[in-house]
């Protein structure tokens, strides 16, 4: 049998100024992958620095989080930009990350698109276009990441036109519609929050590749990463019960790989 890996990953660095969100230096203990704000839906540059160099100290692997330019909605509002604004918004975020990754001597890794501009990808080929054109011209040896599931082969898809490795997310702490989707975080029962849940989903998601949706569907991921949210109620426990389990079930947790090839 070949070894089983995953890699679980973790939204970081989006506290900003004096406003502080999420428990990083407690949840970076137990993740592979830290996806850090870029400053524009949360974080800023001395937060960048911080989580940046914490996340080098621990072994993570690093990746920018570009969100829509979005501070008040936290980048979780739906924005009219086009192709071009989409693009070099991505640009300049992974570029300010970069900077910061320099500085530590620390290798990006991959590219999460955040909140909103993430769910807009996976639906709209022209948003996911242009964010793979922006991963692409700064560095086409990062992993473009994106929504496992029946959106997962249309991400796959647009990454290899630009040349990029995609890596398919599920996550462990939210709720899935019966076509794959996320389930709207304005619609109750969206975030989950009981530990010992959490961490069942997020070992069917790596051993399985599969998760049961709000109505009993079952939902084929073809998954490479797990995202638990730090600023879930929790969070702490739920990440560190996920990853105490799946080293007890033998399966390898380790900083993002793309999807294999088919």
């Amino acid at each position: 049998m070949p070894m089983l890996r995953i890699d679980l990953n973790c939204d970081m660095g989006e506290s900003f100024g004096t406003y502080r969100k999420g428990l990083d230096e407690e949840v970076i203990k137990f993740v592979s992958s830290a996806n850090i704000a870029c400053g524009w839906h949360a974080g800023d540059p001395h937060v960048m620095n911080r989580t940046v160099q914490m996340a080098a100290a621990h072994g993570v692997g690093v990746g920018a989080h570009p969100g829509y330019p979005d501070l008040e909605g936290f980048g979780r509002r739906a924005l009219d930009c086009t192709r071009d604004e989409i693009r070099n918004y991505v640009i300049y975020q992974i570029g300010a990350l970069q900077a910061f990754c320099a500085a530590h001597r620390a290798k990006m890794r991959h590219v999460k698109p955040h909140g909103s501009l993430y769910n807009a990808a996976s639906e709209d080929p022209a948003v996911a276009e242009a964010i793979a054109e922006g991963i692409a011209s700064v560095n086409p040896d990062l992993i473009f990441v994106g929504l496992a599931g029946p959106k997962g082969a249309h991400i796959k898809a647009i990454g290899a036109r630009f040349g990029l490795k995609v890596a398919l997310e599920a996550f462990a702490d939210r709720a899935y519609t019966p076509d794959g989707n996320l389930v709207s975080r304005k619609l109750p029962g969206a975030v989950l929050t009981d530990p010992a849940l959490v961490a069942d989903r997020a070992v069917g998601m790596a051993k399985e590749s599969k998760v049961v949706a709000v109505d009993g569907t079952v939902i084929d991921l073809n998954v490479q990463t797990i995202c638990v949210h730090g600023d879930t109620p929790g969070a702490v426990e739920m990440v560190k019960r996920i990853r105490g389990i799946l080293d007890r079930e033998g399966v390898v947790v380790r900083p993002m790989e793309p999807a294999p090839k088919e």
